[in-house]
């Protein structure tokens, strides 16, 4: 039967769920607070200058796939795809770097000629990585978190051990050289967790680094937002801009629609994808699954500091994607996750997407995004943005052997206060909760509200998790379900 349907917010996970739902025959509303669509994936564009506000990796395409081919559709159908070679580059001191190449026989090579015997290594690690990304991606996530029966599974059966060691213990235990083990460790960052916290299941995320490799849509992640709003509409989805969402009405214990900028919405179902703590605030505190304190002792994913950097020049010895590590990650961990403070020395990520898509910049010029990890949460003001930047920029001229600082054309930022003031994250937190084996599966945040009926929940602080991917694959789960209760 054709239902009504609200949804709260413009991100990936909403726009997915929307595109089920409007395939499965609803009336679907789209309600985004913001001026344009997109969530944390949005886009500036300033003198010429393009670049992705959020997410930079293109990574685990086959989920892209898979999500477009639920429509009959292939990614190519609205945006071109380029696969980076090299991936990307890691530093570890003055033009001291390894770089990682498109393809495992090369990386294996590389490895081996860091630390002898680990070639070999790496290709058992990585044997091991592909069969639990078999099993996590392929099965294990499209699964709606509502029972701990749903990871049990002949194939989880056999992988037990691997939930109670971590990824660092793991790599370590076959990995001697600082340099590989740190290469090893980054992509389990992009779950929102420490290595050391990580279960060793998730060395999937090795799998879709080394094995599947990193792209870029051309023109920027964007495109993959803009690609899902055209699908959307094409399925009859209707998306208003401009909507702030003050509260979800409920009466008798079900939900009856919205209150955006002061005007009521009848709707038979409420869907919001903004942030989950920030969702239930638009409850009467009865009807709050979770409460303050509940969501004050999870471990949230980072926050960040982002710069947004016009270039009047070239950069030299960059890669799209380099990441600095030339400091302690243990010491910047702890700042994030055991004492939350302003690191004194920050490990960094540098994205510079003309160096691949000439869209992102004026000719002869280059965009830089510039991202420090962060504790969500901390103290957020101007004169601490200029002395981080300050930090980076020295440390990346040192690093890359150039002077770059004169070369500025402007720079904007991005930090804790905007992260609350654009999407009502909590506490400013840049990628949701983590991944951590007590915040796995069914024992995170329910997509199905338990105590008002017709409301639902989706995006990264509820199944699957952090990330893009997970994202979309959330937007499946939540829709499926509103199917099967409606």
């Amino acid at each position: 039967m054709r239902k009504k349907i609200a949804i709260i917010g413009s991100g990936f996970s909403s726009l997915a769920a929307a595109c089920y739902l409007a395939k499965a025959g609803n009336e679907v509303t789209i309600y985004e607070k913001n001026e344009t669509i997109g969530g944390r994936a949005r886009q500036l564009k300033k003198e010429g200058f393009t670049f992705d506000i959020g997410p930079t990796w293109y990574w685990m395409p086959d989920v892209f796939e898979r999500f477009f081919g639920d429509f009959n559709k292939k990614p190519s159908d609205y945006y071109e795809l380029i696969k980076l070679s090299p991936a990307y580059q890691v530093y570890f001191g003055q033009l001291d770097f390894v770089t990682i190449a498109d393809n495992l026989p090369e990386i294996v090579s590389t490895f081996e000629s860091i630390e002898k015997g680990s070639g070999k290594k790496l290709e058992q690690f990585m044997a091991k990585a592909q069969s639990n990304y078999n099993i996590a991606i392929k099965d294990l996530v499209y699964r709606p978190g509502e029972s701990p029966l749903e990871l049990v599974t002949l194939e989880t059966a056999k992988k037990v051990d691997q939930f109670f060691s971590t990824i660092s213990k793991d790599v370590r235990k076959r990995f001697k050289n600082t340099k590989l083990v740190q290469i090893l460790e980054f992509p389990v960052l992009f779950l929102g967790a420490k290595p050391s916290d990580t279960p060793s299941f998730y060395s999937f995320m090795n799998f879709a680094d080394f094995g599947l490799g990193t792209f870029h849509p051309k023109n920027g992640m964007y495109s993959v937002i803009l690609a899902m709003e055209e699908l959307a509409k094409e399925l009859g989805v209707t998306i208003q801009t401009n909507a702030t969402t003050e509260k979800i009405n409920v009466l008798n214990g079900k939900a009856t629609g919205l209150i955006v900028n002061n005007k009521t919405i009848q709707s038979d179902i409420v869907l919001s994808g903004a942030d989950y703590h920030h969702s239930e605030t638009l409850l009467d505190e009865k009807y709050r699954q979770y409460s303050e304190k509940y969501w004050s002792k999870k471990t949230f994913a980072p926050s960040s500091l982002l710069f947004y950097v016009g270039f009047d020049k070239k950069i030299e010895n960059v890669e799209h994607h380099s990441l600095f590590f030339d400091v302690d990650f243990d010491v910047h961990a702890k700042a994030i996750y055991d004492n939350p403070k302003w690191p004194e020395e920050p490990l960094f990520y540098a994205s510079f997407p003309s160096k691949t898509d000439e869209n992102s910049a004026p000719k002869g010029k280059e965009a830089g995004i510039f991202l420090i990890p962060i504790a969500p949460g901390l103290e957020d003001t101007p004169e601490l943005r200029e002395v981080y930047f300050e930090k980076i920029i020295t440390r990346f001229e040192h690093l890359t052997n150039q002077n770059v600082k004169n070369n500025i054309i402007f720079k904007e930022s991005f930090c804790v206060n905007d992260f609350v003031k654009d999407y009502n994250s909590y506490k400013g937190n840049a990628y949701g909760m983590a991944n951590t084996l007590l915040q796995t599966a069914f024992l995170r945040p329910k997509l199905k509200s338990k105590k008002v009926t017709n409301l639902y929940f989706t995006g990264q602080l509820t199944v699957p998790g952090p990330g893009v991917p997970p994202a979309l694959i959330s937007g499946k789960l939540v829709s499926d379900l509103i199917e099967k209760y409606q």
